[in-house]
């Protein structure tokens, strides 16, 4: 746990040593300030109520006291020691879940009724141990912070290809400077999407470490995890957009990237194998 929290920390210091040095290419703080500002606004916007948004997007619908889901997100909340979230269920054959909400006093929980036909009650358990984990790691401001740094840079290297088409910008030494150019415009977003999705993988390493934490029982999470592998290929979501699918316990949609660079979870054989050393 302290390792993968260390990574994390790590990965958000590149990101700002990052952006600050796309900051001092231009020359000041006044471009840099301004477009700090903006995606703040849309990030602080989206933490605040994208959990209102992704339900929606999902046709999540709330769930009671008399569901049987109901009941082990309670006893599984007690055992982590954290508030009840609201329990959602999403129409999908899908095996899915994932956590939302700014923080563990307005957190939910979804899950796919997918999942509840594919997972035993154990195996049930230790997904919504893994979404509580997500949510006493605190991931969705992780994940908002990651995502605002990540913002600015593509914000500012998009402002850059504008400035190579019509002219250049920081002086006439720069604009002759077609490396530079090419590393603001180019790389510089590509390299803050690689380690803002390392970010997203190391969280999901943790949101494991939590369930076993939590179930005491790391095996059932391994055997769920293999499960909604099979699950997924056969059943790949219909609904809602690629752009959420770092929010679900594994990728929902079918595509998957070829490079674990790019990809927003780690490889669940990775998974099981750590989850499966495990001596708890």
């Amino acid at each position: 746990m302290i390792k993968n929290q260390i990574k994390t920390l790590v990965f958000l210091g590149v990101l700002t040593a990052l952006l600050l040095w796309v900051g001092q290419y231009f020359g000041g703080m006044t471009g840099l300030t301004v477009a700090f500002i903006f995606v703040s606004v849309l990030n602080f916007g989206m933490y605040w109520f994208s959990d209102k948004i992704v339900l929606a997007m999902y046709r999540a619908r709330q769930v009671w006291k008399n569901s049987k889901l109901y009941t082990i997100v309670k006893e599984t909340a007690y055992d982590a020691g954290l508030p009840m979230p609201k329990v959602y269920i999403i129409p999908s054959k899908n095996p899915n879940a994932f956590a939302t909400g700014r923080n563990p006093k307005n957190a939910s929980i979804a899950c796919t009724q997918g999942i509840l036909d594919l997972l035993s009650e154990k195996e049930l358990k230790a997904v919504i141990a893994h979404e509580l984990g997500h949510i006493k790691n605190r991931d969705t401001l992780i994940t908002t912070i990651a995502a605002t740094i990540a913002g600015v840079i593509a914000y500012l290297a998009a402002m850059a290809r504008w400035a190579a088409i019509f002219g250049g910008f920081g002086g006439r030494d720069r604009d002759n400077n077609l490396f530079e150019l090419l590393a603001l415009a180019i790389l510089t977003p590509l390299i803050a999407t690689i380690i803002q999705l390392a970010i997203s993988r190391q969280r999901e390493y943790m949101a494991d470490e939590q369930s076993a934490k939590i179930t005491r029982n790391p095996r059932a999470l391994a055997n769920a995890l293999l499960k909604i592998e099979q699950g997924v290929k056969a059943h790949p979501m219909n609904i809602g957009n690629t752009a959420t699918s770092s929010l679900f316990i594994a990728n929902p949609f079918k595509g998957s990237s070829l490079l674990n660079l790019f990809s927003t979870h780690p490889p669940i054989k990775l998974r099981v194998e750590k989850l499966n050393k495990m001596k708890i």
